[in-house]
């Protein structure tokens, strides 16, 4: 449960990007790659669309499925770079920098060949990209916000410590700390890493599959970055 907890304190939070999924989603159905505990699936069924989310981690998709309990979600249990579900969609979505966690440009090229296979002729796969990444250290001040959240008198945080730009990478640290209702405390680092990309590398990557079309964007918010999101046509 502390894993799902994680993941929604850190991820779970963000809706500058729903008014977007809303209007390419249309009547569905919809396929959501790295779909978490349904951030955006759950937004979308409980508009009536239907939603295959899609993730490689069971415990985030146990919890999507104990929420979305009488919605139109199925859930998958696969890898976004390699899945075979024999069904297609009019929409595949990617949201929230799902592509910048592959691993690169072969973890990018099984992805987009996987979507592409599970489209309907002139279907949509839309696909969200970090905007520009502002490297910070911990020693820098001031630091972003973090995340907070109580539950049963424990209070979790999520501190951001630093974003290192590695190349062909960047490297996103965190200090997780826990406040239980005694006040002990625990603490730990987590670290995820985003592919450097571009929308005009990944519609390059692409173009050999699908027919690029005008990207959209979600604007920056205080606390979170913009994202471009490239659009491709079946």
């Amino acid at each position: 449960m502390t894993e799902v907890m994680w993941h929604d304190l850190e991820c779970g939070g963000y809706v500058e990007d729903f008014r977007l999924w809303r209007e390419l989603a249309g009547n569905g159905p919809v396929l959501d790659l790295g779909c978490g505990t349904g951030r955006v699936a759950l937004d979308l069924a409980q508009r009536g669309v239907p939603v295959v989310g899609l993730d490689v981690d069971e415990a985030l998709l146990a919890e999507l499925r104990s929420r979305a309990a009488g919605l139109p979600v199925e859930t998958v249990r696969a890898d976004a770079r390699d899945f075979h579900l024999g069904r297609h969609f009019p929409v595949v979505l990617a949201p929230m920098q799902t592509v910048q966690l592959l691993g690169g440009p072969d973890g990018r090229a099984g992805f987009l060949s996987c979507a592409k296979a599970h489209l309907e002729p002139g279907g949509i796969c839309a696909i969200a990209i970090a905007d520009d990444i502002q490297t910070f250290d911990e020693i820098d001040a001031p630091l972003p916000l973090p995340d907070v959240h109580e539950e049963g008198g424990t209070v979790y945080f999520s501190q951001p410590v630093s974003i290192k730009d590695q190349g062909d990478r960047f490297e996103i640290e965190f200090v997780r700390e826990v406040v239980d209702p005694n006040g002990g405390r625990s603490s730990g680092r987590n670290v995820i890493h985003l592919d450097r990309l571009d929308a005009e590398q990944l519609e390059a990557e692409a173009a050999g599959l699908f027919t690029v079309l005008e990207s959209l964007t979600v604007p920056a918010t205080d606390a979170y970055v913009g994202s471009t999101v490239v659009m491709l046509r079946a």
